[in-house]
């Protein structure tokens, strides 16, 4: 009897201490924010490149603060719906997919140079084609690919521009079946190996291969440059001031806009952020529902 008392009260006693972990573990957890990126760029090197900003929205915010990667575009979209994260830095079309998918979230800040963004049209060497400022109908015979499928600048606001120009869809267009690579990063290598003719990228991120010597802008050209866009932004998820109080996304706007450490900037490709709102985007989600790539 005395054996069976004393395994009765272990087995409360463990019970409850284990509730009190769980519970512990689950409070520390809800006190913590994390964000994410859409991995446009070499998914390795984004955790190391966030970094930073984790650490400078821990000492201004208060809070613990962690960057969590994300495997690919719309995996980021998901990890904000379901509230796995509380920010993260989507481009255009990711962050009103995002928008829809959570009432009350709201971009909160861009890049300085986000109101009037662009992508690059680039084709290998041997294409024998040269930038024009006249739309290369000369690519409908060559292999083409554009970065992810959900990319704002990879391709919805190409796969625009090529309809816009050709009264066609890409697919109707293209003789050759189109490509996706899944980043920008990927798009400049797949056409300057020759394993793709042209492609549709993000002009910052081939300025910046080409700038320092990662890409070679003599074997992959820029031959196109469309019109401006509005693109990338940081959206809140609404629970922020649930979870910190009231007025912690303005916090958090504000800790972003006032960032002047060139390294923390440059995961982003960024010189500046400024305030945005979710309005400034309307013409990315008109087209995405042109497009049909939001409902």
């Amino acid at each position: 009897m005395y054996f069976q008392n004393n395994r009765s009260i272990s087995l409360v006693v463990f019970f409850y201490l284990s509730l009190f972990l769980v519970t512990s573990a689950f409070a520390e957890e809800r006190h913590v924010l994390k964000f994410s990126a859409i991995p446009d760029q070499n998914t390795t090197e984004l955790k190391e490149k966030f970094q930073p900003l984790a650490d400078y929205l821990s000492e201004r915010l208060g809070i613990p603060t962690e960057y969590i990667p994300s495997t690919d575009y719309q995996a980021s979209v998901e990890m904000f719906k379901n509230g796995d994260i509380q920010l993260a830095w989507f481009g255009g079309l990711t962050g009103v997919q995002a928008r829809l998918a959570v009432k009350g979230a709201e971009a909160i800040a861009q890049g300085e140079a986000d109101p009037n963004y662009y992508s690059y049209i680039i084709a290998h060497k041997e294409s024998g084609l040269e930038r024009s400022d006249e739309f290369p109908l000369g690519i409908a015979d060559l292999s083409f690919t554009f970065g992810s499928r959900s990319s704002t600048s990879g391709r919805l606001m190409p796969e625009f521009f090529i309809q816009e120009n050709t009264k066609k869809s890409p697919e109707e267009f293209f003789s050759k079946p189109v490509g996706f690579s899944g980043s920008h990063d990927k798009t400049v290598e797949l056409v300057e190996s020759g394993k793709y003719q042209v492609g549709a990228v993000n002009y910052k991120v081939y300025d910046k291969r080409t700038a320092s010597g990662k890409s070679d802008a003599e074997t992959v050209k820029v031959i196109w440059k469309t019109p401006p866009y509005a693109d990338y932004n940081w959206t809140a998820h609404p629970v922020l001031d649930e979870r910190f109080g009231a007025g912690f996304t303005e916090k958090v706007q504000n800790a972003l806009v006032s960032i002047d450490d060139e390294k923390i900037l440059s995961a982003m490709l960024r010189k500046k952020l400024i305030p945005a709102k979710s309005s400034d985007f309307q013409g990315i989600e008109d087209v995405a529902r042109e497009l049909k790539m939001v409902r």
